[in-house]
C-alpha cells in the first residue's frame, strides 16, 4: 500500500493538504528550485545508491530523520560528532546512514555550495527512503538551516520502547502532532530492524517470571529463538517480519495479532484511542477506513516542520558532522 498506487486526482488533493501544512513554517515546497535546481534529484540518486547495495539503509535515515525532529526540531543536530552530543545518547547509538547524507551533502557543495541544509538533505533522503522501500512519494517542504547545537541530555524527550500509550501521545503532542500522527509514524518507522536488547525482557520475566501475556504465544517462541535468555543483544530483528525492507501497512495487523515486537508498539493495541487508528488502517469493519501511505506522508510533513530553523536562525553547515 502506498502513493504509488494512488490515482492523479488524489494525488493532487493530497499535495494540497502538503501545501498548507507548509504555510507559516518558514518552509516551502521547491525552496531550492532556482538556487540549486538538483539538490533533489541528487539526494535521490543517493539514498538509491546505497540502497542497492544496503537495503537496510532505508530504515536507517527513516529513523534518523524522526530522532533529529523530536530533539531541537528538524535541524540536523543529529549528525553533528563530538563528546556528549545527540549521537552519543543511548537511544541513537545504532542509527545508521550518516554516510549517505555525507555524500549526498559532498555531491550538492560540488554545485551549489553553501545553499543547502543538512536539515532538508536529511527531511528528502526520509521521503526517498520511503520511495526506495516501495513506499508513495510526497512533496517535502524545505527552507531548513542547520542547529548549531547537539547535546545528549537533549534526548531524553524521544519516544522510548518501554512508553506507555499516554506517555507516547504526550510526546507527540509537545511536538504539536496529534493520535493518528502518533500511530501513523510509528507504523512508518516500522520497517527495519530492532536489537534484541530493546525487547527481549518481554520474552522471559516480565511478569511474575514469565512473557509479556500480550505477545501471542504461537509467537513466542520465534522471537526466543531469535533473542535467546542471556544471548546477544544487539543482534537484530526484523520489525515487521518478512517485510522489514518494504514500507506497508502489515504491521498494523501484527499488533491486532498480538505480535508487535516492540512493548511500546504493541500498546497501541491495548489502548482504546490509539487501537482504533490502527483498525483504521487495517480495515477493520465499522471503522471509517484510513490509506496508510497518504497519511504517513501528511504526518511525515507535520513532523519535518517540527521547531524548524529558517531565515537568519541557524546556518547552513559546509560539513554536516560538524558546525561551520
Amino acid at each position: 500500500m502506498g502513493f504509488h498506487k494512488i490515482n492523479g486526482i488524489v494525488v493532487l488533493v493530497v499535495l494540497g493538504s502538503l501545501v498548507g501544512l507548509s504555510q507559516g513554517q518558514g518552509t516551502r515546497i521547491g525552496f531550492y528550485s532556482a538556487r540549486c535546481p538538483r539538490a533533489e534529484s541528487i539526494v535521490q540518486t543517493t539514498v538509491r545508491s546505497h540502497f542497492r547495495t544496503n537495503p537496510t539503509i532505508a530504515a536507517g535515515l527513516l529513523r534518523m530523520h524522526f530522532h533529529d525532529c523530536f530533539v531541537e526540531g528538524c535541524d540536523a543536530s543529529i549528525l553533528i560528532d563530538g563528546p556528549n552530543t545527540e549521537k552519543t545518547a543511548g537511544p541513537n547509538r545504532l542509527l545508521r546512514g550518516y554516510e549517505v547524507i555525507d555524500d549526498a551533502k559532498q555531491q550538492i557543495e560540488r554545485v551549489c555550495p553553501g545553499v543547502v541544509s543538512c536539515a532538508d538533505i536529511l527531511a528528502l533522503a526520509a521521503r526517498d527512503s520511503v520511495v526506495v522501500s516501495g513506499g508513495g512519494s510526497w512533496a517535502v517542504p524545505t527552507g531548513r538551516r542547520d542547529g548549531r547545537v547537539s547535546q545528549a541530555s537533549a534526548t531524553s524527550n524521544l519516544p522510548g520502547f518501554r512508553d506507555s500509550v499516554d506517555v507516547q501521545k504526550q510526546k507527540f503532542l509537545d511536538k504539536k502532532l496529534n493520535t493518528q500522527d502518533l500511530v501513523a509514524l510509528v507504523g512508518g518507522h516500522t520497517i527495519g530492524t530492532s536489537a534484541c536488547q530493546f525487547f527481549s525482557y518481554r520474552l522471559y520475566n516480565f511478569t511474575n517470571g514469565g512473557p509479556d501475556p500480550t505477545i501471542d504465544p504461537a509467537f513466542l517462541p520465534t522471537l526466543r529463538g531469535l533473542c535467546p535468555n542471556g544471548g546477544d543483544g544487539t543482534r537484530r530483528v526484523g520489525l515487521d517480519s518478512g517485510s522489514e525492507t518494504r514500507f506497508d501497512a502489515g504491521y498494523f495487523a501484527k499488533l491486532r495479532d498480538g505480535r508487535g515486537v516492540l512493548e511500546s508498539d504493541q500498546r497501541l493495541w491495548g489502548d482504546a484511542s490509539t487501537r482504533s487508528v490502527v483498525q483504521r488502517f487495517i480495515g477493520v469493519r465499522g471503522f471509517a477506513g484510513l490509506t496508510f501511505g497518504i497519511e504517513f506522508g501528511r504526518s511525515m510533513v507535520k513532523m519535518s516542520n517540527v521547531e524548524v530553523k529558517t531565515g537568519t536562525n541557524g546556518e547552513i553547515r559546509t560539513v554536516c558532522s560538524a558546525v561551520n
